[in-house]
């Protein structure tokens, strides 16, 4: 049940490409308005859903800071779209499985196998590969640079779920930690939108169309059902369960957008996409006390 709740709420959030495309605003003011318009239903969910006693300070702290960290990955993946495209942008950051691992190298203590290493390297060589190797028939306005920003948003995406999952530990109320989350996201989003030169901040239409369904169907739905299962399952097989997201996100590049990447930037999907599935079978988190 906890998967299919997981997976549901992956295919919510995978759209999330496509309507920030479709939107057609710039990456800050995507965030701020995915954020805002959010906040006032995960509050009424929050006050609905009663939970049995007041979360603890650090705990709202640390889902805040979480919301901090997926405010830059929202920067970073949203200025990647445009130029390497909506599935493609998605694939790269979902590299987020390789961190995960690494991070519980470094702070849980556990050393990564050989078999980890080999899988690890597998998908570094397929972002190495979906960046087009410079060649003419790449897809994308800049794909090389779409790459990069693809990656250093996994890695902020990574702290984000590492971070969120540990401040829902008390696995009582998903709401509560989401809207912290998303407030996060929000005050960092607003923080940003002075140095950035596109953000806009009266709404027009359809662009505020799509951002509304941005906001409820990935930052409510999609990731309540997601907040609901992750601090229930080891954080590397949440990881797991998310690599849903940019297979679909593929197809809805290629089916609404006609996305057509060359056969080098296919192969190196189809790594990045094998080596960090394998991820599971390799190497685990431990699952939370």
């Amino acid at each position: 049940m906890l998967h299919l709740l997981a997976l549901s709420g992956v295919v919510c959030i995978s759209f999330s490409g496509t309507l920030v495309r479709l939107a057609s605003v710039s990456p800050v003011t995507a965030a701020f308005f995915r954020a805002g318009y959010a906040l006032p239903v995960l509050a009424v969910l929050t006050v609905l859903w009663r939970p049995r006693a007041p979360r603890p300070v650090r705990s709202r702290a640390m889902a805040m800071a979480s919301g901090a960290m997926l405010a830059f990955d929202l920067f970073l993946w949203h200025a990647s779209i445009p130029l390497v495209g909506v599935g493609l942008s998605t694939v790269i950051v979902n590299i987020q499985v390789v961190f995960v691992g690494l991070v519980a190298w470094v702070v849980f203590g556990e050393k990564p196998r050989q078999r980890t290493l080999g899988v690890v390297a597998v998908v570094v060589l397929g972002v190495v590969l979906s960046s087009g190797l410079g060649r003419p028939d790449a897809y994308g306005a800049s794909p090389g640079v779409g790459t990069v920003l693809g990656v250093l948003a996994g890695g902020c995406y990574a702290g984000f779920l590492l971070v969120f999952r540990k401040a829902n530990r008390a696995l009582e109320s998903a709401p509560g930690p989401l809207l912290e989350a998303t407030t996060g996201v929000f005050l960092v989003a607003a923080l940003a939108s002075v140095v950035d030169p596109g953000f806009e901040l009266v709404p027009r239409f359809p662009a505020h169309a799509w951002l509304i369904a941005l906001a409820l169907g990935s930052q409510v739905v999609g990731w309540m059902l997601i907040a609901i299962v992750l601090p229930r399952v080891p954080a590397l097989e949440t990881s797991v369960l998310l690599m849903a997201q940019p297979v679909l996100a593929m197809i809805w590049g290629v089916v609404i957008f006609s996305e057509r990447l060359s056969a080098v930037q296919w192969a190196g999907c189809a790594l990045v996409l094998a080596g960090a599935g394998s991820m599971s079978m390799v190497g685990r988190i431990a699952r939370p006390s």
